[in-house]
């Protein structure tokens, strides 16, 4: 195998691929190495670690078919540090690898590539299809993903749920104290219900370039692949039942408050301060006497700390929340007017921008 490969773009692929590869035990070293294969003037860097893989294909000049496998880490660091502008040769014999690149030439041990595990295969004819704006799909997953488990005693509860409901792509997690859904694509006609790992999700993030634009989503019965420009993430689904979540989310709340979230994340993070010891407990109030809404805590060596937004109350209510579960849901709020909705203390708080129906946050209170 022979390639010749700019230095920047050799090294930007290599730096998405190994991060997957990177720390995985040994009880199967090979998955710490980078598949090299070039075929017919297309080459492709590929890790895995076998619930997940992520493929890099790149541009090349003077090639020769082959593929080899080298540890992905040390072949990363060795050809992120060579200079920049500089044109990386590549050539392989046997389980030998040899880098050059102007004065600079490393040697690495590799492995046959008859090692490194089968990649997943899906039949694209057959896949369930999904496009979008990488835009629109980094706020979404944003959104959502703050809600998703991390108890892997509960795996249904560890991903994103993407589910079509009366043709419309929706996301949605939970993590049993919390609910966030996401309209994602309006007017679909395939039909998904999949749970995607989330940390799948955050490596497809990470492997976002700024000079891609679209973003496609293909499912089949066990897999899903984000393809990306030059890169693709192939990932195993969940197998579980995601709860139905819709019947959790309340159809109208007695109390509903429009506030301004700069103002609601300053007196949150105010009364968070003072919450730490009390697992981040804090009081939201809304009291016609007083003519505000308030976020209070109290914390018996700290001292106490009550802050106010005044604004008209029609209706008396309180709640209990988990201070980082509002300020988490308000952050990823897509804008400034943000409806405060919920009825007694036990009952979920209803989070979401003013008129806007693709989002909404519900967190479920404390006893208090």
């Amino acid at each position: 195998m022979e390639i010749k490969i700019v230095q920047e773009k050799l090294a930007k692929a290599l730096n998405n691929v190994s991060r997957v590869a990177a720390g995985v035990r040994a009880s199967l070293p090979i998955l710490n190495n980078v598949l090299i294969r070039v075929d017919d003037n297309k080459v492709s860097l590929t890790t895995t670690n076998l619930d997940m893989a992520v493929v890099s294909f790149l541009p090349a000049s003077q090639c020769k078919n082959g593929v080899v496998t080298v540890p992905a880490r040390l072949m990363a660091e060795f050809v992120g540090n060579l200079p920049k502008g500089e044109v990386v040769g590549i050539v392989s014999e046997n389980e030998k690898v040899t880098i050059r690149a102007g004065e600079y030439s490393s040697t690495i041990n590799g492995a046959l590539a008859d090692e490194f595990p089968e990649l997943p295969e899906i039949d694209e004819k057959k896949a369930v299809r999904f496009q979008m704006g990488v835009e629109e799909f980094k706020e979404g997953l944003s959104q959502v993903m703050i809600a998703a488990s991390n108890d892997t005693t509960r795996p249904a509860l560890t991903g994103v749920y993407f589910n079509t409901f009366e043709g419309t792509l929706y996301l949605a997690a939970t993590d049993g104290y919390r609910l966030a859904e996401r309209k994602f694509i309006e007017k679909v006609e395939s039909e998904v219900a999949a749970i995607v790992p989330t940390v799948s999700l955050q490596e497809v993030l990470r492997s976002l370039n700024d000079d891609v634009d679209e973003i496609e989503i293909l499912f089949d019965e066990t897999q899903v692949r984000f393809r990306m420009g030059e890169i693709e993430v192939t990932s195993k689904l969940i197998d579980g039942s995601f709860p139905d979540y819709r019947q959790l989310i309340p159809k109208e709340t007695e109390i509903s408050l429009e506030l301004k979230r700069d103002e609601l994340v300053r007196i949150t993070k105010l009364a968070a301060l003072f919450a730490k010891e009390v697992g981040g407990s804090i009081v939201c109030e809304a009291s016609q006497e007083k003519g505000g809404f308030m976020v209070a805590s109290v914390a018996n060596e700290l001292g106490e700390n009550n802050s106010e937004i005044k604004i008209d109350i029609k209706t008396d209510g309180k709640v209990t929340l988990n201070s980082r579960f509002l300020l988490d849901a308000l952050n990823v709020l897509s804008g400034n007017e943000v409806e405060f909705g919920f009825s007694n203390k036990l009952d979920p708080v209803v989070l979401k921008v003013k008129k806007k129906t693709d989002y909404i946050h519900i967190i479920m209170p404390l006893k208090g």
